[in-house]
């Protein structure tokens, strides 16, 4: 067996979308060559926003059998796993953060693989092969953000000293519930009675949703629902990370994981909430309204969400980052972990035990946040043992 040559790639168009593609899955449509040369072709993440593309590829001659999206970061936005105080103390030390290397999908804390390997690759030597590239320059260290528990798990067993941060999320998965009111009858009365009500609220403002997928998301729809995303950072006195010709991007690249929830008064779209799905999973992502109206976002983002999952046949539902509202909607706390590799051992010491300690605070919020969900005593979940 050929040795594996590992190329760094300053761009995705050094490499053709049917090559990255084929070693990627079909359930994660970050991954994929059109979300992240997307993100670089618009100018959402490239060197000038302060992500320096620098993609990992492994080769047996002429035949890439291993990709990892990785960048040289110059400072911490847009990564969901805050280690701003870790930056700031290292720097008043005398010491030197930035740049870092960095294996995540830009402004996407959405679990999922990191690393795409071909059958008949040796995990661990690949592993062992990617981790030269952190060892070069004046890197401060390498982390990897949202990877999959089985990914973190092998990336942990091939190279013990990274150090493990944990976090919690909250995701809807299909019990096999058959429809929405399956889904509800599984909730105590008190939730169940909420939910319905929430949702009449919604239509007693004469709001109505509608499902737009793939090639029936056309221009209009798109730049309105983009108006609306920009409404939701400008309230917090910002631009959003990525542009509209991101957006343009992804409905010529990739129309068939694209979901837009559109909530209309009148027939005229005043309110959007942009999904990509997978092909067992959805991914709920961006929002946004030219509207103030009550219980309106749980509608667009998260029973929507729920009732096309259920109509497709995914399975699960991950509908973004925060938010202890989810739990008491049905969406269960799952544990993550991100990995991260600090060159200097008294940075790392330091991490070390900050990590020690968050944990322990982690593991207590996700036992509270469990004894929280709503289901009916004989319908609880135990994921207790869940990752």
């Amino acid at each position: 067996m050929t040795m594996l040559r590992r190329q760094p790639l300053s761009s995705m168009e050094a490499v053709s979308a049917s090559v990255w593609n084929a070693l990627v899955g079909d359930d994660h449509p970050f991954l994929r060559h059109e979300f992240l040369h997307a993100l670089e072709a618009s100018g959402s993440a490239c060197p000038a926003t302060g992500w320096v593309p620098r993609h990992q590829t492994l080769w047996q001659g002429e035949a890439l059998v291993g990709l990892m999206p990785l960048y040289h970061k110059h400072h911490s936005f847009g990564e969901y796993v805050f280690d701003w105080a870790w930056a700031d103390a290292w720097e008043r030390a005398g010491g030197r953060y930035y740049p870092k290397a960095l294996t995540a999908i830009p402004y996407t804390p959405a679990p999922g693989p990191r690393l795409a390997l071909a059958s008949g690759v040796d995990p661990r030597e690949a592993r062992e092969t990617l981790a030269s590239a952190w060892e070069e320059g004046e890197l401060s260290g390498w982390h990897l953000l949202f990877a999959e528990e089985a990914e973190v798990a092998e990336w942990q067993q091939a190279w013990p000293g990274l150090l493990a941060r944990h976090g919690v999320q909250f995701q809807w998965q299909d019990r096999g519930y058959g429809d929405f009111e399956g889904f509800l009858a599984t909730l105590t009365s008190k939730r169940r009675k909420a939910i319905r009500r929430e949702r009449r609220i919604v239509a007693d403002q004469t709001l109505s949703l509608h499902r737009l997928e793939g090639e029936a998301i056309d221009a209009a729809a798109l730049e309105h629902f983009y108006r609306c995303y920009e409404i939701t950072y400008l309230e917090r006195g910002r631009h959003g990370y990525l542009n509209l010709d991101f957006f343009r991007r992804l409905r010529a690249t990739m129309p068939e994981n694209l979901l837009l929830v559109q909530a209309r008064r009148d027939d005229r779209p005043v309110a959007a909430a942009l999904y990509l799905q997978g092909a067992r999973t959805l991914f709920g992502r961006y929002w946004g309204s030219e509207v103030s109206a009550d219980c309106l976002h749980f509608e667009a983002c998260y029973y929507q969400g729920i009732e096309h999952c259920l109509a497709r046949g995914l399975t699960r539902f991950d509908p973004g980052t925060q938010g202890e509202h989810k739990l008491t909607r049905g969406f269960e706390p799952r544990l993550l972990t991100s990995l991260h590799h600090i060159a200097d051992p008294r940075l790392r010491d330091a991490v070390a035990r900050f990590c020690a300690e968050e944990r322990e605070h982690v593991l207590a919020y996700r036992r509270a946040a469990e004894s929280a969900l709503p289901f009916r005593d004989e319908a609880k979940i135990d994921s207790a043992g869940e990752q």
